[in-house]
Parts: C-alpha cells; structure tokens; sequence
C-alpha cells in the first residue's frame, strides 16, 4: 500500500517547557500578590523573598529581624526574581526570556537551564549587594536571571549554523547544539559585541533615568543586578552547556 509523505509540521507556539513553566510560575505569583493577599500579606511576602540588601547590615536594623532567618538570608538571593513590580514588570521580563530564554533551554535542558537562571540570578544579587550595601529598598524580578539567559545565547546563537547566525540562519534541533564560542572568539565577533553593548546601553540608560517603565509601575531599575547576571551568563555558560566549545580560551 502506498503511503502519501507529508513533512512534519511544526507547533505554532514551539515554546520550550521550562519558559512557559517559569512564566507561569511569575503569573501565578503575581496574581496571588495582587488579588487574594491583603497588603500586609504581600509585605510579608516581600520581607520574607525579596532581596534586601540591609537584610546583611545587621548594625543597621536597630533590632528588626527579617522574617526567614538564616535559611531567607540564602534562598532571597534566588527568590526574588519570582517577584515583580507589576504587571507591566512581568510582561516584559516575560517576553525577553521568551525571546532569548528558548534558545538557551533548548540547549541546556530543563534542569540545567533553571539552574543556569538561579545561578545568575544569585550573581545578580550580590553584584547589587556590593554596590548598594546597606540599602533598604528591596529587589524584586527575574531581569538578572534574563540578562544571564542573554549572555548565554551570544556564546551560541550567532555561531555558523546558529539560530542568529548572520550567513546561514539554523534550522531544527541541530541550530541549538552548534559549538559555542569560546570567550576570545565571543569578544571579536562585531554581531556579538554590538548585540550586548546595546543591551548594556540601554539597561545604563534606564538605570540613570530611572524610567517607571523599566522598573514596572514606578520602580527604579537595579542595572547593577543586570550588569551581575549578564557577567555571570557569560562566564558560567561553559559549566552547564552540554556541548563542547571548539577550544580553549
């Protein structure tokens, strides 16, 4: 019997698990904060997940005492990118790790893309701490975390065969597995090195302007934590890529 062949066809929204996942995880946060805790629940919420740099400045709590104990003086270095400012906050966190975020779960794995995103989170979070020592505003959103997921993709996305590649746009599952650059390949390739200066002008930009659509509903933007995540997303890539690089920086 003869069979008429038909290519495979491709899902509208081929969106990796661990985006949409994670997506909905902020969503859900978010909904409970806005729409069933009061707000002295959700500045309990914010207390006990939020980053708060003063948290590690005990001589200046005059005998506040964060709620979490030492447990939340780790896990906030984490917990807060699964906070947002607003809605307009978490839209666009949203749409940037899913516009950069795919690429990087595609290769990495569910697994080791949350941990890849928790790790630059963190990093984020301590660059912030360095530079803001003492202060009692807290830090809230996963753009550390994003801006890492970013960093990662310019190691690979823009190779030969990449998913961004300039002469030849991959295709299929092979475009995410293409070897990576190493660190003094990523500094002279121009595409690269335009595609991060922009992003770093533009968080600079926003951070000294203190845009409230930047920070989501009148916050200010913490581009330090950026600048944090996107060092950490270069500089950790190779540990949790499953492919080799080419060579040796």
């Amino acid at each position: 019997m003869n069979e008429t062949w038909r290519p495979a066809r491709e899902p509208i929204l081929n969106v990796p698990g661990a985006i949409t996942g994670l997506a909905a995880v902020f969503v859900l946060i978010h909904v409970v904060r806005t729409m069933v805790l009061d707000i002295e629940q959700d500045q309990e919420v914010l207390l006990l997940f939020a980053f708060y740099p003063i948290r590690y400045s005990a001589d200046l709590l005059q005998g506040f005492v964060f709620p979490g104990g030492l447990a939340a003086d780790v896990w906030t270095f984490v917990s807060y990118a699964g906070l947002h400012g607003g809605w307009l906050h978490l839209i666009v966190n949203s749409v940037w790790m899913l516009a950069f975020g795919s690429a990087v779960a595609r290769r990495f794995g569910f697994l080791r893309f949350l941990a890849f995103s928790a790790a630059c989170a963190a990093a984020g979070a301590l660059v912030h701490l360095l530079t803001h020592s003492g202060s009692p505003i807290p830090v809230i959103g996963a753009s550390a975390a994003i801006s890492g997921q970013m960093a990662a993709a310019a190691r690979f996305a823009f190779q030969p065969g990449g998913p961004l590649s300039r002469h030849q746009r991959g295709r299929g599952e092979a475009a995410f597995t293409q070897p990576a650059a190493t660190l003094s390949e990523m500094w002279r390739d121009p595409t690269v090195l335009a595609f991060l200066g922009l992003w770093l002008a533009v968080n600079v930009i926003f951070g000294i302007a203190s845009l409230p659509f930047a920070g989501g509903d009148g916050g200010d933007v913490a581009w330090q934590a950026h600048i944090g995540g996107l060092i950490a997303g270069v500089l950790l890539f190779p540990l949790f890529d499953p492919f080799r690089v080419r060579r040796v920086a």
